[in-house]
């Protein structure tokens, strides 16, 4: 199976410059733990999850309204193609300690793929959680 039979292609994004206090109202109001961080054509620059709010910003004292997306965000990010194998993509994940990953086709995000959906999948429910044993192994360890 393909990471395009699983993915999400409904992706919610925000640019660089937007405010890490507009990032997470986006998270909250749509339910979501991560925003890919996109250019103006479209482009991955990053991605901002609501655990670096809060350790990049808000426990280093800083006016989420005042602090910008791209001063927190994670640069050099995992993706994964549409064509891309499901079971490789649940292998990355577990290598790069991560629950979602961009999808991104000819430079564009067209999708995200979470250890969720992935689970949801009984076809794989066994590789999402031998990838949240490791994600949750190594955060233990760490």
């Amino acid at each position: 199976m393909q990471v395009r039979d699983l993915m999400n292609p409904s992706v919610v994004s925000i640019a660089p410059g937007e405010s890490a206090a507009l990032a997470a109202r986006l998270l909250s109001r749509h339910n979501i733990g991560s925003l890919p961080v996109c250019g103006e054509e479209g482009g991955l620059r990053g991605i901002v999850t609501d655990r670096d709010i809060v350790t990049r910003c808000v426990a280093a004292e800083e006016d989420p309204a005042q602090v910008k997306v791209r001063d927190i965000m994670t640069r050099n990010c995992a993706v994964v193609s549409p064509d891309d194998d499901v079971r490789e993509a649940s292998r990355m994940m577990a290598a790069e300690q991560v629950r979602r990953l961009p999808v991104t086709e000819e430079g564009k995000v067209v999708g995200i793929l979470s250890l969720g959906d992935i689970a949801l999948s009984q076809a794989y429910d066994m590789e999402a959680s031998k990838a949240l044993a490791d994600i949750s192994d190594n955060i233990k360890r760490g």
